[in-house]
């Protein structure tokens, strides 16, 4: 058991039968009343977000999650195939699974598989990852780095914000957390 006064970014914890990461939390001392702990709670099951609050000190229990790193291989229709780097032991997760994922997933890419008592619950992706920007409007002359945006296709059809200096088949790295432009490669 955990005291939610102890809540992490990227903890993972037992609520009422669910897992859950913990994406944002805030301790919130009010004037009048007891202290408490706001949270922004993700279900690694079926990936929904919720907000949830706990009374300072309250306790919960915190999930043990496996990871084992693996490489994604292909897809095959709805199926991904990843193989596990030591054993060469190969699993398949389904679409619904990596919904988010698949838009930053490339071939031979290394990711960790999460597991909660034989259970698999989906990848953790690295931080950041580099693609290439597959369609963007090509940059003018002129163009400031500071001056503004565009859309831009990455090759796994991911669309992102991209400065007007980008130009097609550039290597960017984007954050997996929200899909934003960090830098180009």
């Amino acid at each position: 058991m955990i005291s939610v006064n102890d809540f992490k970014t990227g903890l993972t914890i037992l609520v009422d039968g669910n897992l859950f990461r913990v994406i944002e939390f805030q301790h919130v001392k009010p004037g009048k009343g007891a202290a408490f702990v706001r949270s922004k709670l993700r279900n690694l099951r079926n990936g929904n977000v919720a907000e949830k609050t706990f009374r300072a000190g309250e306790k919960v229990e915190k999930a043990q999650i496996d990871t084992r790193k693996m490489q994604y291989l292909y897809a095959s229709g709805d199926s991904y195939a990843f193989m596990d780097m030591e054993s060469y032991e190969q699993i398949e997760l389904t679409k619904e699974q990596l919904e988010y994922e698949l838009q930053f997933l490339l071939e031979n890419m290394e990711v960790f598989i999460m597991m909660y008592e034989g259970e698999i619950l989906g990848i953790d992706l690295p931080n950041t990852v580099e693609l290439e920007v597959a369609e963007t409007e090509p940059g003018i002359k002129g163009d400031t780095a500071t001056g503004g945006s565009k859309p831009a296709t990455m090759e796994t059809g991911l669309v992102v914000n991209v400065p007007f200096f980008v130009n097609q088949g550039d290597k960017l790295i984007i954050n997996t957390s929200d899909g934003s432009y960090v830098s180009r490669a």
